[in-house]
Formats: structure tokens, sequence, C-alpha cells
């Protein structure tokens, strides 16, 4: 079991923010949010678990006939909801090594680099100076660690649900909860 870390002035980059199940913003409402950068001038992040349904190549006919045709397309978050940001996460024998916004150039070769995932975003996840720190004082987000498993699940709407179940029995009955309660 992972333990859930409470906000510290320590960085939390590297790691994830699970929307809590009361959130209703629709842009974060049971998000799993991949964190690339958080210091005293703000944070920045990814949405894990909004795919697109789209390929590189079909969104960009730059992709469309290279290496990275095949590479899924995910709506990082609400800023800039128009750029595109390259992720890549490598396997190694001492956890997983994050690459945030690699060039074109760059992921190409990170594919050919064995146990390489790679995900294209468009726009990210960002907060200002301050604003993520008071979010997490008002308990908006859950703070844990990136499971070594992460990757195997579907980068979709379950994902949530799995990685907020992992976490203890506390939040396993939360996490199993449908959407719509009206379904239960």
């Amino acid at each position: 079991m992972r333990e859930r870390r409470k906000a510290t002035k320590q960085s939390i980059a590297g790691s994830l923010l699970l929307a809590h199940p009361a959130m209703k913003d629709p842009n974060f409402r049971r998000a799993v949010v991949l964190m690339s950068a958080h210091g005293e001038d703000g944070a920045m992040g990814v949405v894990m678990n909004r795919p697109l349904g789209k390929k590189l190549g079909e969104l960009n006919g730059e992709f469309a006939l290279g290496a990275l045709a095949g590479v899924p397309v995910f709506k990082g978050g609400p800023v800039q909801p128009k750029q595109l940001l390259l992720v890549a996460w490598q396997t190694r024998e001492d956890g997983i090594q994050l690459h945030f916004g690699v060039d074109p150039v760059k992921a190409g070769e990170l594919l050919g680099e064995g146990d390489t995932q790679l995900r294209a975003f468009l726009g990210y996840s960002g907060w200002s100076r301050g604003q993520l720190e008071g979010e997490l004082k008002l308990d908006t987000w859950i703070v844990t660690e990136m499971p070594a498993d992460l990757l195997v699940h579907p980068q979709d709407d379950s994902l949530w649900g799995k990685v907020l179940g992992g976490l203890g029995e506390e939040w396993r009955l939360v996490a199993g909860e449908p959407e719509d309660l009206s379904r239960n």
C-alpha cells in the first residue's frame, strides 16, 4: 500500500495528484495528474486519463509517416489546449525515468531505446505561485507516489479509481462508486 502524502513545502514533481472524489470541476473531475514541476513559482503537470482517441499521426500531418505516428494523444489540461507536449517514460532497474517536453527528434530516439512509452498531450495543467498549495490545504487533491504499474493500466477514466483504490481501505469504497450516483 502506498502512503498518501500530506502537502509540504517540498516539491511534489514526479508524484501523482488524484482529484478528491468531491471535486466537481469538469477539467479535473476524477483526474490523475502527473506532476512535472512544482516550486516557488508554481506547478505544472499533465492529466493522464483523458485520452482523445487519436494518434499523433492523425492529429498532425507532420507526424503521419514518422516514428511518432502511432503515439496516443491525451487532453493534458485546460492551459494552452493547442500546445503539444510530448512525454516519455523509460522503465529502468531503479524505477521510471520521466522526460517532459521532449522535442520530436529526441522522442523518436527514445522510442528506439527499449522499454520506452510515449504520450502526446494537448495542453497541460498549471498552477500559479501558491495556488496548488492552497488547494492542497483544502484537500482538493490527494498526493501519492506514482505506482510502478501505472502504465500497464488503461490510461482512461478507470485509472482514477484504480490508483485511488490502491491507497487503502478508506479509499477503495469511494473509488468504486459510479460517477452517476443514480446508477448505484
